[in-house]
């Protein structure tokens, strides 16, 4: 590798706990040079409120955090690990906060000497506000993404579902993906879907003294005491992580190895799901896993 690969962020952090795995995995991964984090969805100011304080505790305040596109939702609870950042305003950042997320991704973009890798692992509102506003940020970025569902499902269910970064807002994901990027790649459900810790694995994450692993901890002990109303059976933060789907995402960002790519053409249709269409636009699909253990081990190297 000659040199760091420019990144963005965007993520919906502080709703499922699987995206403060993936910026805790972003910080320990030397391929990539992060130039902004943009919180994603709902209550951005919160969500870019835990991004400020990771990176701070990170020791990483020469990443820009960028307050992306609020919106009114309570469709969920979104905001579990309020307790984290309970008493911390974004002004006590000593790095830069963007007010206006979308413009700061827009500059990041159109300012970069070489193109800049997407990794969007949320709902797609910010992106698409940006294409909207900028729309030739598409031809200069690499698009990567945790959306969509292919062939499998939630929990490596048989039959495809409408996957929820993808169906909170699909007039957005419509036109995300069918936007003419230099590449565009995705982990649907049917790789990232079937990623967890459990056993000596997630010890060894669990038992980390590394600050950032630390902080990562801190989050998941809160995020499983604020009982998510989505799990089935509540997760011990003792004894396994819950499902990881983001992580995967990180690392499509730099390296594909251990998975199985195949290029479809994808549509989202109105209930969003994410259909193989003659008409869609190509896509990189992360289909099936080559070494699921292997990925599993590299997620710990990392976290360690």
């Amino acid at each position: 590798m000659s040199h760091p690969i420019p990144l963005i962020l965007d993520t919906d952090i502080g709703t499922d706990i699987d995206d403060t795995w993936a910026l805790a995995v972003l910080l320990r991964s030397p391929e990539v040079d992060v130039r902004l984090a943009l919180s994603a969805t709902g209550d951005t100011a919160y969500r870019a409120r835990l991004l400020a304080k990771f990176l701070q505790v990170s020791g990483r305040c020469d990443i820009p955090v960028g307050v992306g596109v609020y919106a009114e939702d309570e469709s969920l609870p979104r905001r579990l690990q309020e307790a984290w950042v309970q008493g911390y305003a974004l002004e006590d950042y000593p790095g830069r906060v963007h007010a206006d997320g979308v413009a700061a991704l827009i500059e990041t973009i159109l300012n970069a000497p070489e193109p800049v890798t997407l990794l969007a692992i949320g709902p797609l509102t910010n992106i698409a506000a940006a294409l909207e506003r900028e729309p030739s940020i598409a031809r200069r970025t690499h698009f990567v993404g945790m959306h969509g569902s292919i062939y499998r499902g939630y929990g490596g269910a048989p039959e495809a579902h409408a996957e929820y970064n993808v169906k909170l807002d699909v007039p957005a994901s419509r036109k995300v993906f069918s936007a003419d990027w230099l590449s565009f790649t995705l982990t649907p459900l049917d790789t990232c879907g079937l990623v967890t810790l459990q056993g000596e694995r997630y010890a060894a994450v669990r038992d980390s003294s590394h600050p950032i692993t630390r902080a990562l901890m801190e989050n998941v002990r809160l995020w499983c005491a604020a009982s998510p109303p989505w799990l089935k059976i509540p997760i011990d933060p003792e004894r396994q992580s819950s499902t990881l789907f983001d992580v995967v995402a990180v690392y499509l960002a730099f390296a594909d190895d251990l998975l199985e790519m195949r290029t479809l053409p994808l549509i989202v249709d109105e209930a969003g799901f994410t259909r193989v269409h003659p008409e869609g636009k190509a896509a990189r699909c992360a289909l099936a896993w080559k070494d699921l253990p292997a990925f599993e081990q590299w997620m710990v190297e990392r976290l360690r």
